[in-house]
């Protein structure tokens, strides 16, 4: 039957075109921590400059200086650089004193517990809103060119780590004659040089990353020296060290052990592969950890037990997908493959994808914790797309171990070696090789010539042995679909791993809305001016408890000079535009010099109110002022 070998070209196409897709679909690095309260709150109006702003953050948070700036109307830096922990998850930084009144703004760029960046900004004012010439540079942390590049070479990084381990658990655990096949070294070895470049790109590129984002800063070693302090440095500086290790374990991989396989030596040999087993496996788990000590796992709820959870999740996909891909190259570049090795592989698999079923469980609900997270977060709904093509995967893998059954009936190591030698005695005799007339048979030149036209017959017949075989090629197809199918599942597991997790999404909401819903008396003063003769002043506006319900609301008019002004109305209207409420009108009783109130102002539901107080100073001369204010 015939076949045709599919070109390497085709799968970089594939894994561009996923890669792309997704991660251009994909917003930058999501935030894993997000701001779950402020004090002053944002767009509050406070009657005196305070001592210090407070941001309360969802989880922990790493800062360092300049992480949170505060900048006054005019765009001037009023904070002391000083960022310090008050408790909890709450972050402050004090304020120098005099501060003029207008409106305030408040940046932050930090970085989240699970090593993602997070930033953003907010407004205050003091005494009364005002214009501001404040600029806040992008805040679009962790996005650009330096975070897609830093997004493709954490791709590249899971990609080399699963074809690290899974192509070298493969050649020790199921196929030991794999060692010495030239493109399953390749595999591994390329594996390796992937993910040690990732790494070192990943360590230059974090502090852009985290930062400014600028692509000259990726050289910075200021920059550099920094990330090395932060547990993300410290973990990609582990996987570097853990490299050198395995780089080790490769050489004696595809050296010593495949001397001493070529040489007979069992009792070698059986020492040689314990010892590589051992070394391999410490070496795979300590690979692992590095990932599960800088991100997801190592924050949140029962961190000591995700951890290792994580680790055992990493090996068990390495497992099946890089000893998938290994497979895969063996049955389309190797000259046979050994029934008993493919059996092997397929028990490998099978209990790779039960522990990966029990840990991903495991990870799944630790990491969404509800129903309506697993359908309204975009973590739970790429975890939904995951699943489902773990399922399809398992679904091919249950059609490859039923052709997987049907070649080990037939292949055994001594058929497979039989076939090969007797086709190639057999094509050999039909295919005499001659020296051209008036040739020297001791000419290099042509005895080079000779040598490459022998070299690519002999590939040409083993390629028509192997694919002369129906099983053979009945398992390279469904370990081909298996192989595209796990491309897309590991580009939709690196954006799952830069995106905040449904749990920690709702938390956040929860925790905003509770800080809405318990928010204290609002308080707002806004100038006023009618354009008539003496018709400048201020407005002050207070509702306790500043809640959904009943209120009490009681209006003050003051002259510029700060004393009462007793002007003949005063009317107050309330507008939710989002829900399209309003405007509901009250008319305060008058008590006294330049003092309103009422009793009983209905506040039906929670969210960004526009208040308008209309003020009249004489019979023909009167202005409506307005000002937004979260209320509930």
């Amino acid at each position: 039957m015939k076949t045709i070998a599919p070109r390497t070209w085709h799968l970089v196409l594939l894994f561009l075109a996923v890669t792309g897709a997704l991660l251009a679909g994909a917003a930058p690095a999501s935030a894993h921590a997000a701001l779950t309260g402020s004090d002053p709150r944002q767009g509050a109006v406070v009657e005196t400059a305070p001592e210090k702003v407070s941001l309360t953050f969802s989880e922990e948070i790493a800062v360092s200086g300049g992480a949170v700036r505060v900048l006054d109307p005019s765009g001037k830096r009023v904070d002391d650089g000083k960022v310090g922990r008050a408790g909890g998850t709450t972050y402050t930084v004090g304020l120098h004193s005099g501060l003029p009144d207008g409106t305030f703004t408040v940046a932050y760029q930090v970085v989240s517990a699970d090593s993602h960046p997070v930033s953003g900004a907010f407004t205050f004012s003091i005494g009364a809103p005002s214009k501001t010439a404040a600029v806040v540079a992008d805040q679009n942390a962790g996005g650009g060119v330096v975070g897609g590049l830093y997004g493709f070479a954490r791709y590249v990084s899971y990609a080399g780590f699963m074809l690290l381990v899974g192509g070298a658990a493969f050649v020790l655990g199921c196929w030991p004659r794999g060692a010495g096949i030239k493109p399953v070294q390749r595999v591994v070895v390329g594996a390796w040089t992937a993910l040690t470049a990732a790494t070192i790109a990943m360590l230059l590129m974090r502090g852009s990353y985290t930062g400014s984002g600028k692509v000259a800063d990726i050289f910075d070693m200021t920059l550099l020296g920094q990330v090395l302090q932060t547990k993300t440095g410290a973990a990609l500086t582990s996987r570097l060290l853990l490299l050198a290790a395995a780089a080790l374990f490769i050489a004696v991989l595809f050296g010593a052990y495949v001397k001493r396989a070529e040489d007979g030596d069992k009792k070698e040999i059986k020492d040689l592969t314990f010892g590589l087993a051992i070394g391999g496996t410490v070496v795979a788990a300590g690979l692992a950890a590095t990932w599960a000590m800088a991100e997801h796992a190592s924050t949140g709820i029962q961190a000591g037990l995700a951890m290792p959870v994580d680790v055992l999740h990493l090996l068990a996909v390495a497992a099946w997908l890089g000893g998938l891909t290994t497979l895969l190259v063996a049955l389309y570049r190797a000259p046979s493959i050994e029934g008993s090795a493919v059996r092997r592989f397929s028990r490998v698999a099978f209990w790779s994808v039960a522990a990966l079923a029990a840990t991903g469980l495991y990870q799944s609900w630790r990491q969404v914790g509800s129903w309506s997270a697993l359908t309204g977060t975009r973590y739970g709904q790429l975890l939904l797309v995951k699943i489902g093509l773990v399922a399809v995967l398992v679904g091919i893998a249950w059609i490859s171990r039923r052709w997987t059954g049907r070649l080990s009936e037939q292949l055994s190591p001594e058929a497979a070696a039989t076939t090969v030698v007797e086709q190639r005695t057999a094509e050999k005799k039909k295919e005499p090789v001659t020296v051209g007339a008036g040739a020297k048979a001791e000419d290099p030149e042509r005895a080079a010539q000779l040598a490459r036209q022998r070299a690519a017959m002999d590939t040409a017949r083993e390629k028509r042995v192997r694919d002369a075989d129906p099983h053979r090629f009945g398992l390279r197809r469904s370990v081909l679909a298996e192989a595209g199918v796990a491309v897309v599942l590991l580009a939709v597991t690196t954006v799952l791993t830069s995106t905040e997790p449904g749990r920690t999404e709702e938390e956040a909401k929860s925790a905003t809305s509770a800080a809405q819903t318990q928010s204290g008396p609002l308080s707002l003063k806004v100038p006023f001016d009618t354009g008539g003769e003496d018709g400048k002043g201020t407005v002050l506006l207070d509702l306790d408890p500043g809640r959904t319900g009943d209120n009490d609301m009681h209006v003050y008019v003051e002259r510029p000079n700060g004393k009462a002004f007793d002007v003949p109305e005063v009317k107050i209207a309330f507008t939710l535009e989002s829900k399209k409420i309003g405007p509901l009108s009250v008319v305060p009783d008058h008590i006294a010099t330049g003092h309103w109130t009422a009793s009983g102002v209905q506040v039906p539901v929670a969210g960004d109110w526009k208040i308008a107080m209309t003020v009249r100073t004489s019979d023909i001369d009167q202005v409506t002022v307005t000002k937004n204010a979260k209320i509930g």
